[in-house]
Parts: C-alpha cells; sequence; structure tokens
C-alpha cells in the first residue's frame, strides 16, 4: 500500500487537471528505476490505464497504480509535497530505503 497525504494530493489533483487527465478516472503511477545517487530513482507520471501486473491503490482519493517489480521496494510509502523554502515538490518517505540521498531522489535498500 502506498499512502498519500493530503499536500500531497491537492497537488496531484491539480497537475492532472493541468496536464488533462481526471484524478477521479485516472491514475498516479509511481514507479522505481535504476539510477540516481544512491543507486534506485523514483518516478511519478499520470496514467489512464492499468496493466494487467499493476498493482492498485486508492488512498485520499488518489488512484495510485505501480509495477510488479516496483512494489516491492515501495511498500509502506508515504507520497508527500513540500513547497517551502527548502525546496518544492514530492518526497517519497519510504520505510524500506537504507540510504537516501540529499535530493531525496535516490535511495538505497
Amino acid at each position: 500500500m502506498i499512502k498519500v497525504s493530503e499536500s500531497a494530493r491537492h497537488k496531484v489533483v491539480s497537475l492532472m487537471t493541468e496536464e488533462g487527465f481526471d484524478a477521479a478516472t485516472d491514475y498516479v503511477r509511481v514507479g522505481v528505476k535504476s539510477g540516481g545517487c544512491s543507486g534506485l530513482s523514483y518516478e511519478l507520471t499520470f496514467d489512464n490505464t492499468a496493466g494487467d501486473t499493476d498493482k492498485v491503490f486508492e488512498d485520499n482519493d488518489v488512484r495510485i497504480i505501480v509495477d510488479k517489480r516496483s512494489f516491492l521496494y515501495l511498500v509502506g510509502t508515504t507520497l508527500e509535497y513540500s513547497g517551502g523554502l527548502n525546496g518544492k515538490g514530492f518526497v517519497f518517505n519510504n520505510p524500506n530505503a537504507q540510504r537516501t540521498c540529499g535530493c531525496g531522489e535516490s535511495f538505497s535498500l
């Protein structure tokens, strides 16, 4: 399960609308790929279809899809949004990450 904070929900809905997606019917695709300072990095995109092997969740009125491989790395993660002076963007609070880089966009297990 992936959780979505209130601040992330507001930003996701806003961005989806700007890009022509509907938060009520479309998805936020969350994934993990090789790369980044720490070895693995997060991916966040919008999608209107879920694949046969995708895991589908809904939290805080946000529909989330995760591919089967990425799911193993993301179980228990909370998606948050920070718009403060220290930076602006989505933050993944991942309890599985043993090490993260300074920018918060990559991690290792």
